[in-house]
């Protein structure tokens, strides 16, 4: 009898071994990533009129970074940059299509030819995870490649991808941007890997228009006062609806039990839609002010970030490589470059801030239809070269720069724009000829960045690319990324 207690007990003690062995003793990484969703268009940042009542809690529990940019000012590019860990000069991808949008007549430079799709030849983010034993999927939306030429997510890294823009079987009224779908999909795959590390990126196609909504929701925002900024019922119940969708995720982690082993980052692509306002910044989606680029931004890792707590230090999508390749332990090739900074020693308490002291953004196209106070009446933005540096801000405009007169006309040929984002966070005050001294500072580094990642600036048009912008402009077809 003591011999079979004692085997039967050696059992139960080798089983209990092997369940938690098979709880994988590295962290895994759920990233919910939203589309078009402003910097003020969430509860947590001070929207006065959505409601994100799942996004704000999660935002108790975490660390909320003030200062958290995207890449771009649009959507490929921003993903472009959040997947290869690069500035765009070099992977390329600066819009979506093409970097000619708008009245070609008013374009007084040559756009650079965009790359619309993220080349294989790069190891991305996911390759890097996948290498360290990691499950990788991916759920929404891509949009920088496609099975064509082998960019598609299964070439890019992923060992699982499902995407659901407006589904056929699924009504829009029930499952709006089928952001439910989604979930769905990404729950499953979080089900089917708990017991090893995976990275999933939950990739919504909302708030992006066109936008919509659960009659209930669209009801209850209709029925509701407009705040002082926003009044727009149906894109508040798209917001409130993906919100839903983000707690049903993250009430998955917690199910599974892989709440505490999980680091979650939730952000945007990029600022919101010039139907949503974003004062105080200033501009929109497609632009390079303040509401084009600025996201919101949180950190969820219990027992490594500590809850309630905020960040003032600008970070970057691209960061997310080096934190996701650090956290994994991933070996990255000695090739491969990466542009941000591990943002772990910030999660960990260990730093407060990132050793560099500059982001950087390069546009070297034009993009049609104006923003909310934007510099230009006709463009979101024309061709331009960003830089942030500590409190200060700087903006180098290509069409004045090479064609009226350059450095030594930076004083008056309105080429630059200049701001101190601490005391003037909407960027309503231009100090580029109050503060000469920082601005040519800012100038020399802008201009050493571009030459080292080899930026190309929008060029001067030859006499017969300029005669051809007096010939009959076509019109282009009109789709859901029209906006982009």
């Amino acid at each position: 009898m003591k011999k079979i207690f004692g085997l039967l007990l050696a059992t139960f003690v080798f089983a209990g071994f092997s369940a938690v062995a098979q709880k994988s003793p590295k962290t895994n990484i759920l990233f919910i990533f939203a589309d078009d969703l402003g910097y003020k268009d969430v509860g947590f940042t001070g929207g006065d009129y959505y409601e994100t009542p799942n996004i704000d809690k999660l935002s108790k529990e975490g660390m909320v970074f003030n200062n958290a940019y995207s890449g771009g000012a649009n959507c490929a590019p921003s993903r472009a940059c959040l997947i290869s860990g690069q500035y765009t000069p070099r992977h390329g991808v600066y819009a979506v299509g093409t970097t000619d949008k708008g009245p070609i007549r008013e374009m007084r430079l040559m756009p650079i030819k965009n790359t619309q799709h993220l080349s294989p030849a790069n190891f991305t983010m996911a390759d890097a995870l996948r290498t360290a034993g990691y499950a990788t999927g991916v759920f929404g939306k891509w949009h920088i490649g496609d099975e064509k030429d082998n960019t598609d997510p299964l070439n890019q890294g992923f060992d699982v991808a499902m995407d659901a823009n407006g589904p056929k079987k699924v009504s829009v009224l029930a499952d709006p941007k089928a952001i439910f779908q989604i979930t769905d999909s990404a729950c499953n795959f979080i089900k089917r890997n708990k017991d090893k590390p995976f990275f999933a990126y939950v990739s919504h196609h909302a708030v992006h228009g066109n936008h919509q909504a659960r009659a209930a929701t669209l009801a209850k925002f209709k029925a509701k006062a407009h705040g002082k900024n926003h009044g727009d019922p149906l894109f508040a119940a798209c917001v409130y609806d993906f919100d839903e969708a983000v707690g049903k995720v993250l009430a998955c982690l917690k199910e599974q039990g892989l709440e505490k082993n999980t680091l979650v980052i939730f952000t945007s692509d990029n600022g919101g839609t010039s139907g949503s306002s974003q004062e105080p910044l200033r501009g929109n989606k497609g632009s390079f002010y303040e509401g084009g680029i600025r996201e919101p931004y949180i950190v969820r890792w219990p027992g490594i970030v500590k809850p309630g707590t905020h960040s003032d230090t600008p970070i970057i999508n691209l960061d997310l490589y080096p934190t996701f390749a650090a956290l994994a332990g991933a070996k990255i090739p000695a090739d491969k470059i990466l542009d941000g900074e591990s943002l772990l020693p910030i999660f960990k308490g260990q730093q407060t801030s990132t050793k560099r002291d500059k982001l950087f953004w390069h546009f070297p196209g034009y993009l049609d239809r104006p923003v909310i106070r934007g510099r230009d009446s006709i463009f979101r933005t024309k061709p331009v070269t960003t830089m942030r540096k500590g409190d200060y801000k700087i903006m180098l405009y290509h069409e004045e720069w090479q064609l009226d007169g350059g450095w030594a006309k930076r004083a008056t040929n309105n080429s630059v724009e200049m701001f101190n984002l601490k005391t003037d966070p909407g960027e309503r005050n231009n100090i580029a000829n109050k503060n000469p001294q920082k601005r040519d500072e800012l100038l020399t580094d802008l201009q050493a960045w571009m030459k080292k990642v080899n930026a190309p600036m929008a060029t001067i048009r030859t006499p017969a690319q300029e005669a051809m912008k007096l010939q009959p402009q076509k019109k282009r077809k009109k789709s859901a990324e029209d906006d982009d």
